[in-house]
């Protein structure tokens, strides 16, 4: 089997791979919470699962997050200081990782991927010089691991026409050099990745049903319902009629419409009970809970008040910490392997752009670069602001006060200084008439000597 030209095993190969069996099960599955749901309709799948708004809103946020950032080549120099640069084989994959995609668009499904399914699977495609000049982020659930009997790791894919992968005949099998595999928590087998669903899906299927349960009540009129009192006994025929003319005539859209009993009939209306008079502190416990399943502070998705801080960025700092930074880190790193770069390359978000979003931020954390004397103003101007340089803007400054360990170390172990010495005063000259008769003398001392004419 060929795929971008080249030509990777099927499943006709002489070794072929199996499947490990562990007792692990996909989490993209139907999978019941209770006896009886699928019956119900109350199975969990991600599909069902993204229906819940707290659900969406941290698996939207996050991936949009990530997205937003500018994706970055960076070479480790001599210093051992990793700094953007160019390179033809690598830097078109990283602007346009393939034929219909951007990259932001790109680092979004497959973080979307990783979260909803627990797995992100990236196909390669390599040009003649085997460099890899397009990537592809497949669908989750139509890929499977493999495992050979040797060990070796083979992933099946199933047809794919947007990576290209044949759709015509049998699913095709390729080796894992072929696949950047990025996985969620490995809780059961090294190579499933778990989606945070597993452990918040029963959370949303009861965020779901409250919201189902509310729409119904709104859809009755918001009347909790009640109860037709007869005086005396009754048929069951008879209850059913009494109970259909009822809902017909002030039942759904004749809500408020005036009815008139006979017989002796009574309408007694149910009162609303605690639990659905706290339906409100039931929906955000269960928002609560998902948003804690994906390590996002509530309050980025409006679920609950912010902490009560004046400055922005310790919040962003938080949710960089506990949600994002293992995503990032872990999608450079299976990123650089799929690249496979040299060891003095990689790959690199820009996150300053996440964590220093307001001008009072910036502007703080300039200054402080430059008095520290960590940065150049010209550094600071790029970092901070996406400035050019300016003259006199190219070296860091100290202030001259300051001293090195190294001087204050030989000044110590010279001892104490001895106190300065004060300067001699100059002479004091004489006075004006004094002065005339010295000129005097000497004048007429060289006459003498004949050193010039009286």
């Amino acid at each position: 089997m060929k795929i971008f030209g080249r030509e990777l095993f099927s499943r006709r190969a002489p070794v072929p791979p199996t499947r490990q069996v562990d007792g692990w099960t996909p989490i993209g599955i139907v999978r019941d919470p209770f006896p009886g749901a699928w019956q119900q309709n109350q199975e969990l799948t991600p599909e069902t699962s993204l229906t819940y708004f707290a659900v969406y809103a941290c698996v939207s946020m996050i991936a949009a997050d990530i997205g937003k950032l500018e994706m970055r080549l960076v070479e480790k120099d001599a210093d051992g200081i990793w700094t953007e640069t160019e390179n033809p084989a690598y830097s078109p994959v990283l602007r346009e990782p393939n034929r219909y995609q951007l990259f932001a668009t790109f680092a979004e499904q497959w973080i979307l991927s990783k979260l909803v399914h627990g797995n992100a699977y990236v196909l390669k495609e390599r040009d003649n010089r085997n460099v890899v000049v397009a990537l592809y982020v497949l669908d989750p659930s139509r890929v499977t691991p493999l495992i050979a009997p040797d060990g070796a790791v083979y992933y099946q894919l199933a047809p794919n026409d947007l990576a290209a992968i044949p759709t015509a005949g049998e699913p095709i099998v390729v080796p894992a050099r072929e696949l950047i595999h990025d996985p969620m928590l490995t809780l059961f087998h090294p190579l499933v990745g778990v989606s945070p669903l597993y452990a918040c899906g029963v959370s949303a299927l009861a965020g779901q049903n409250m919201q189902r349960q509310t729409s119904n009540f709104f859809a009755n009129g918001a009347n909790p319902g009640g109860v037709l009192m007869a005086p005396m006994a009754i048929t069951p025929e008879q209850a059913k009629d009494y109970k259909a003319k009822w809902e017909e005539y002030v039942g759904g859209a004749n809500q408020g419409r005036i009815a008139v009993l006979d017989r002796g009939l009574e309408y007694k209306p149910l009162t609303m009970s605690a639990v659905d008079a706290q339906l409100i502190d039931q929906l955000k416990w269960s928002a609560e809970t998902i948003c804690s399943a994906f390590h996002v502070p509530p309050y980025m998705v409006h679920v609950g008040p912010p902490p009560p801080y004046a400055n922005i960025e310790p919040l962003v700092q938080l949710y960089y910490n506990e949600c994002l930074q293992s995503l990032i880190t872990k999608f450079e790193r299976s990123l650089d392997k799929g690249l496979e770069l040299a060891l003095t390359l990689g790959t690199e978000f820009a996150i300053d752009d996440l964590l220093l979003l307001d001008t009072a931020t910036r502007t703080k954390a300039a200054h402080d670069s430059i008095v520290a004397g960590a940065l150049a103003p010209d550094e600071a101007r790029r970092k901070y602001f996406g400035l050019g340089p300016v003259a006199g803007g190219a070296s860091p400054y100290l202030q001259q006060q300051m001293y090195s360990l190294a001087a204050l170390a030989e000044r110590d172990a010279a001892g104490p200084t001895p106190p300065p010495v004060p300067p001699t005063p100059p002479p004091t000259p004489p006075p004006a008439d004094e002065l005339a008769a010295m000129l005097a003398a000497v004048h007429v001392a060289a006459v003498r000597e004949g050193l010039y004419a009286a």
